[in-house]
C-alpha cells in the first residue's frame, strides 16, 4: 500500500484545541505514527490546526486558524472503527478507533468544499486499484464487518423483500441540520414510492444501545411495518432489502457496496457518483465506478493502525484486527463460567476469553458452565471445548508456557474423530473471498520463518544419505492418541510399523518435547530406538528436521500438518484432524464424514485462520494469526512466563504421577 497522505507544506506540528486529542491515547498515537505532533499553543502562519470533524469544539480550532493564518486539518474516524461505539462503556469500547481520516483538504461529509476522498476518487492512481478494491469489498462483506460490529450472526433479519429505511442519531454532523421532520418525510417517500412492499426501519447502533436518540421510533410506524433495533448484521439486512432509503448513513454507502442503488436524501460523500438515486445535485462529482469510490474511502484516504504491533498498517491489516476483536466479543460478550481449567492456566484463560463480562472459574460442573477444557467437557454438555491451537508458543505446554492460540469448539474437538467437530464443519464450507491466498501466504510464512507449534530450537544431527523418513513421537496418554489413534497407539509400535514398511529407508525418530523433557509418558527403551531408528533427533527443532527429510510417518501428531504445509508427503496411522481430506496417505480408520476432498489452502485456512482464536499478550488484545507469527518471529518476545512458572513446571514434572494436583 502506498505511503499515507501528508498535510500540505513542511510543517508536521498539529495545534489542537480539543482535549480529546490528548485524553484518547490511541487517537494521539495514530496521529504520531502518521507523522503529526499534536500540541498546545499558538500556531504560526502556515502551521496546521487539527479539529475533530464538525464537533461542538471544532469552532475553537477554526477560529484560531483564521486568526493566526493556520491551515485546517480535519480528523475523523475511518469507516471501519471498532466493535462497540466509542460512547459505549467498558474496556472493549475504550480501545478507540482502528483508523483515522486525516484530511488536509476538507471534510468528507460537507459537500460545500472538496475533501480528500473526493479528490482521490478522480485520481488516476485510484483507478489502478480497482481490482484490489473489488477484492477488499468482497472481503469486507464476507467478514461481516461495518463501522461498528456489535451485531450477531445468529440474529436473523426480517423476511426478505422489504424496503429498508435507515435512521441516524439526532444532531449528527453529516446530517447538515436535517432533523426529525426530514426523516419522517423520507419515511413517507419510501411508503409512497413502494406501495405494497413491507417496510423496515433500521435504528443506528448508538440509538439501539441507548447512547443517543434517533429520529424515527416504533410509534411512527404503521401496522405491518417493522422497527429493527436488534443486533442484526447490516449486510444481512441489505441482502434481504428490495430498496434502500438513507440520508447520509454509512449503511447507505454499504448498500452501494452490496449492489443496491439506494435513494439518498442527504449529501454524503458517496452520493453524486452515479451509484445512487440522489435527491441533491453534486456539480463537482462525475460518475465513477464503485471500486474507485471504495479505493478512495477505504484503501487510500484512511490511516490504518495495528494496535497489537503498534504500527501503521493497510486496510487488510485493520480488517483482520477488527475481525479478531469482533469474533472474540461475540463469543465472550455475556461472560463465561469455566470448568476443568488447571490452576496455572486460569490467568491466561481469563485474559483470552475476557472480551465481555469476564470469566468465572468453578470447581464443580453445572448447567451454566460455558467453557471447559476439552478433556473435561464430557462433564458439562453444551460448553465450548477449549484446547491449544496449532500456532501455540515458544515453549511447551507441559512447561506451563501460555499459548498464543486456543480453539473453542461448540460441537466436539478437532482431535476426537469419534464425533463431529466445528473444524470438520468449517472444512465442508467454502473458503471466503481472499481466504485461500491468505491461508497460503500464512503457510509460506510459517515455513520460511521456521515456525511450528512449540518453536523449540536445536540443531539437527548429521543425517545419513538416503530416503529419509521423519517419525515424530507423541505423548502416549495424550487425548489425541486415546481418541484418535488406531491399532498403533505407542511410539514403539509406530517406529516398528514405519521400519517394517520401509526397511531400506533412513528413519529419523524425534521424541516428543514433553516426553524428552520428562514431563509426560512415551519413552522408548534405548535399545529399541537404536535397533529401529537410524537417527534419534534429540532436542532438535521440528522445522530443521522437516527441511531435510523426504516424508513423515505419524499417528496423530500436529507435526504431520506442519509437514503438509511444507510440501512433504505424510502417512498417518490414526485419524488426526488433517487426515481423510485427500492430502495424506491414511492407513488408519478415517470417519466417513471426511470423505470430501479438500486442498491444502482449505486445510490451512480452517486450521490457521477460521478455527482458532489468537491472543496477543503484549497488547492484551485478540489478534489475527499474522500477529501471533510476528510475535514468534521477534527475538525479543518471551514466551516462558518467568521464573515462577519455570519452577512450577519443574515441580509438575517431579510430581507428574499425581495428576489430580494439576487437574483441579
Amino acid at each position: 500500500m502506498e505511503p499515507k497522505t501528508k498535510a500540505a507544506g513542511d510543517s508536521r506540528r498539529l495545534f489542537v484545541f480539543n482535549a480529546g486529542f490528548f485524553t484518547r491515547p490511541r487517537l494521539r498515537r495514530i496521529l504520531e505514527l502518521a507523522g503529526w505532533s499534536p500540541r498546545l499553543g499558538l500556531p504560526g502562519p502556515g502551521d496546521c490546526v487539527g479539529i475533530w470533524g464538525a464537533s461542538p469544539t471544532a469552532w475553537r480550532g477554526k477560529a484560531m486558524a483564521a486568526r493566526r493564518g493556520g491551515r485546517l486539518v480535519h480528523v475523523e474516524d475511518a469507516f471501519l472503527r471498532s466493535v462497540l461505539p466509542g460512547r459505549a462503556h467498558g474496556a472493549v469500547a475504550s480501545r478507540g478507533p482502528i483508523g483515522l481520516l486525516i484530511d488536509p483538504i476538507g471534510l468528507h461529509f460537507d459537500p460545500g468544499a472538496p475533501s480528500l476522498i473526493e479528490m482521490l476518487v478522480r485520481d488516476p492512481d485510484t483507478l489502478a486499484l480497482r481490482q484490489a478494491a473489488r477484492a477488499a469489498i468482497d472481503r469486507l462483506i464476507a467478514a461481516d464487518l461495518s463501522k461498528y460490529n456489535a451485531h450477531l450472526p445468529q440474529a436473523a433479519p426480517p423476511p426478505s423483500g422489504y424496503v429498508l429505511v435507515i435512521d441516524q442519531t439526532r444532531g449528527d454532523a453529516s446530517l447538515l441540520g436535517a432533523g426529525r421532520a426530514d426523516f419522517l418525510a423520507m419515511l413517507q417517500a419510501a411508503r409512497d414510492e413502494n406501495p405494497g412492499l413491507p417496510l423496515v426501519v433500521r435504528s443506528h447502533p448508538e440509538t439501539a444501545a441507548g447512547l443517543r436518540p434517533g429520529h424515527v421510533g416504533p410509534a411512527d410506524l404503521r401496522p405491518g411495518e417493522r422497527f429493527c433495533d436488534g443486533p442484526v448484521s447490516p449486510w444481512a439486512l441489505l441482502r434481504g432489502a428490495a430498496r434502500v432509503y438513507a440520508w447520509s448513513s454509512q449503511l447507505g454507502y454499504e448498500a452501494i457496496l452490496a449492489g443496491h442503488r439506494p435513494r439518498i436524501f442527504g449529501q454524503p460523500f458517496y452520493a453524486g457518483w452515479g451509484l445512487s438515486d440522489d435527491r441533491h445535485a453534486f456539480p463537482r462529482r462525475e460518475p465513477a465506478p464503485v471500486e474507485a469510490l471504495f479505493a478512495a474511502s477505504h484503501l487510500r484516504a484512511p490511516v490504518w493502525y495495528d494496535p497489537c504491533l503498534d504500527r501503521l498498517t493497510d486496510f487488510e491489516g485493520a480488517l483482520r484486527q477488527i475481525e479478531a476483536e469482533a469474533r472474540a466479543w461475540r463469543q465472550d460478550r455475556d461472560g463465561h463460567r469455566a470448568y476443568g481449567i488447571r490452576l496455572w492456566k486460569r490467568p491466561f484463560v481469563a485474559r483470552f476469553f475476557g472480551s465481555g463480562k469476564g470469566v468465572r472459574f468453578v470447581a464443580k460442573p453445572d448447567p451454566q458452565v460455558t467453557l471447559a477444557w476439552a478433556n473435561r467437557a464430557a462433564e458439562v454438555p453444551g460448553a465450548l471445548r477449549i484446547e491449544d491451537g496449532f500456532i501455540r508458543s515458544r515453549g511447551l505446554g507441559a512447561a506451563l508456557v501460555p499459548p498464543l492460540s486456543l480453539v473453542a469448539d461448540d460441537l466436539g474437538i478437532y482431535y476426537d474423530p469419534g464425533r463431529e467437530s466445528r473444524f470438520e464443519r468449517l472444512m465442508a464450507e467454502p473458503v471466503p473471498p481472499g481466504g485461500r491466498d491468505r491461508a497460503m501466504r500464512l503457510a509460506r510464512l510459517l515455513a520460511q520463518s521456521g515456525i511450528t507449534k512449540y518453536n523449540l530450537a536445536g540443531p539437527p544431527p548429521a543425517l545419513p544419505a538416503g530416503h529419509r523418513i521423519l517419525v515424530p513421537g507423541q505423548v502416549e496418554d495424550d487425548a489425541s492418541i486415546r481418541l484418535g489413534a488406531g491399532e498403533v497407539r505407542t511410539n514403539l509400535a509406530l517406529l516398528q510399523r514405519a521400519r517394517a514398511e520401509n526397511p531400506d529407508a533412513v528413519l529419523i525418530y524425534k521424541p516428543h518435547p514433553d516426553v524428552e523433557a520428562g514431563l509426560r509418558p512415551g519413552l522408548i527403551p534405548e535399545a529399541e530406538m537404536a535397533r529401529l531408528a537410524d537417527v534419534v533427533a534429540r532436542n532438535t527443532g521440528a522445522d530443521a528436521l522437516m527441511a531435510q527429510v523426504d516424508q513423515v510417518w505419524t499417528m496423530t501428531s500436529t507435526l504431520g500438518f506442519e509437514a503438509l504445509l511444507r510440501g512433504l508427503p505424510v502417512t498417518t496411522l490414526g485419524a488426526p484432524f488433517y487426515a481423510g481430506w485427500g492430502l495424506t496417505r491414511d492407513l488408519g480408520r478415517i470417519p466417513e464424514r471426511r470423505r470430501a476432498q479438500a486442498d491444502l489452502a482449505t486445510l490451512a485456512h480452517c486450521a490457521l485462520i477460521a478455527y482458532p482464536r489468537y491472543f496477543d499478550p503484549a497488547s492484551g488484545l485478540p489478534c489475527p494469526p499474522e500477529t501471533a507469527v510476528a510475535r514468534l518471529c521477534d527475538p525479543a518476545f518471551g514466551g516462558a512466563g518467568g521464573a515462577a512458572v519455570r519452577l512450577l513446571a519443574k515441580t509438575q514434572g517431579a510430581f507428574s504421577s499425581y495428576a489430580w494436583i494439576w487437574r483441579r
